[in-house]
């Protein structure tokens, strides 16, 4: 199949390119970038451009990747979000629809769950147990309300023309630093994050594959790495969460304390991919239990750390049409 892969420079697109050409799939690449993977430097905001694309090379599917992120917002105004996230997600729908694709895989986040509320901390009944019926749904800022219009897009489009879309509201794989927590940091902080939000980008690619595989009408979901909690813990998490992660890895704390590293206290959210496995047969295959088989060999971590790491910069401001 031929596939239309936008952020195909971005950090997720240059591991999921050569996975979608393991499989079989070609690959035409549409970022702002330049990059390996990318065939063609655009925007997917220009909709002149994204129609004479998916013509002019036959795409039969489209997986939309790219986008403007959380960092963006220092670097770009606001309707240069509205530009790429919404009205670029159109553009593809639309161009998709008219092609008559079955399937559309569109790359969202769990950002937008993240209320004001869910951001303070824990709740009343203890950690908020996050999964595809978590709501009300008030994105905090430009980029989550971005991606929330560019999800109901989604819903609207597969809808009336009977597109199957998989909305994908991936947990955090980026390589680089949190922009907003110091303290644990670097691998300290990822691998913490296996135990309730994060996966390895590999495991968000092999989900995007699933996705275009298997994906029938309109589905939301959920990435992350599977935690190692039951909802019944939810209260207890809030409070002692190393007791919690004690009663299932009980060499947890010593295999940490020898890294020189720290367990979260508490635990105050926790996102559940069980829909994606149970409806797309994906479950991450690196999870908390592999970060502490590293500890214990000494191997190298499952996961990628790069500080330095910048998603990839528009030259320009994105254009709604050419």
């Amino acid at each position: 199949m031929r596939i239309l892969l936008t952020g195909s420079s971005g950090w997720l697109g240059r591991h999921l390119a050569p996975l979608l050409a393991t499989r079989g799939h070609e690959v035409v690449g549409l970022d702002v970038s330049p990059g390996a993977a990318t065939t063609i430097v655009g925007s997917a905001a220009n909709r002149d451009l994204v129609f004479q694309v998916v013509a002019h090379h036959g795409i039969e599917a489209v997986i939309h990747a790219g986008a403007l992120h959380k960092p963006d917002i220092a670097r770009f105004p606001r309707q240069a979000f509205v530009d790429v996230n919404v009205t670029g997600t159109l553009n593809l729908l639309e161009a998709a629809v008219q092609a008559g694709h079955p399937r559309f895989v569109f790359t969202s986040t769990t950002s937008l769950m993240v209320r004001d509320d869910v951001r303070a901390g824990a709740g009343q009944a203890g950690a908020w147990w996050m999964d595809e019926s978590f709501g009300p749904i008030a994105p905090r800022n430009v980029y989550g309300i971005t991606k929330r219009t560019a999800e109901d897009m989604c819903r609207l489009v597969s809808r009336e023309s009977g597109m199957g879309v998989a909305i994908l509201r991936t947990g955090r794989f980026f390589p680089e630093d949190d922009d907003t927590h110091a303290v644990p940091s670097g691998p300290n902080l990822k691998a913490n994050e296996f135990l309730n939000r994060r996966l390895t980008v590999g495991d968000a690619a092999l989900a995007h594959l699933a996705a275009l595989e298997r994906i029938e009408g309109c589905e939301t979901f959920v990435l992350s790495a599977p935690p190692p909690f039951a909802r019944e813990d939810a209260a207890e998490l809030a409070l002692d969460a190393r007791a919690v992660i004690a009663r299932s890895f009980p060499d947890a704390e010593a295999l940490y304390a020898k890294a020189g590293w720290v367990l979260p206290e508490r635990i105050e959210r926790v996102y559940d991919p069980a829909k994606a496995e149970r409806l797309l047969g994906w479950r991450a295959q690196t999870d908390f239990a592999a970060i502490l088989d590293a500890l214990r060999s000494g191997a190298e971590m499952p996961f990628a750390h790069d500080p330095e790491w910048i998603s990839p910069v528009l030259g320009q401001l994105p254009l709604r049409s050419s």
